[in-house]
C-alpha cells in the first residue's frame, strides 16, 4: 500500500501504526530509543534522518521518492559518477 508522506505528523503517525500493528513496544526498538521513537510518532521535525531511516527499516518500512524523468536521469548520471569514483555524493549533501 502506498501512502503519501507531506510532513513529519504524516511520516509519525504512519511509523505508529505500522509499530502499533505489529505489536510492538517502543522499548522493544534494537536501535532507537523510547524517547526517540515517540519524538518521530509526535511529528518531530528535528529527528536525524539516518535514525529515522533505521527505525523504517526496523518496521518494515520501505521509503521511496516520486521523482519527475528529468530528476530520475540526473540521478542516474549522478549514481554513476559516484561509483567511477568510488565515494558517496557528499558534494550534494553539504548544499
Amino acid at each position: 500500500m502506498r501512502v503519501p508522506i507531506t510532513n513529519t505528523q504524516d511520516l509519525g503517525l504512519l511509523i505508529r501504526a505500522a509499530r502499533k500493528a505489529g505489536k510492538i513496544r517502543m522499548d522493544d526498538l534494537p536501535t532507537a530509543g523510547p524517547v526517540f521513537v515517540r519524538h518521530v510518532e509526535r511529528g518531530k521535525e528535528t529527528a536525524q534522518i539516518g535514525h529515522v531511516l533505521r527505525l523504517l527499516d526496523e518496521l518494515g518500512i520501505r521509503l521511496a521518492a516520486d521523482v519527475p524523468d528529468n530528476v530520475e536521469a540526473v540521478l542516474n548520471r549522478l549514481r554513476q559518477e559516484d561509483a567511477k569514483s568510488g565515494t558517496a555524493s557528499v558534494r550534494e549533501n553539504k548544499r
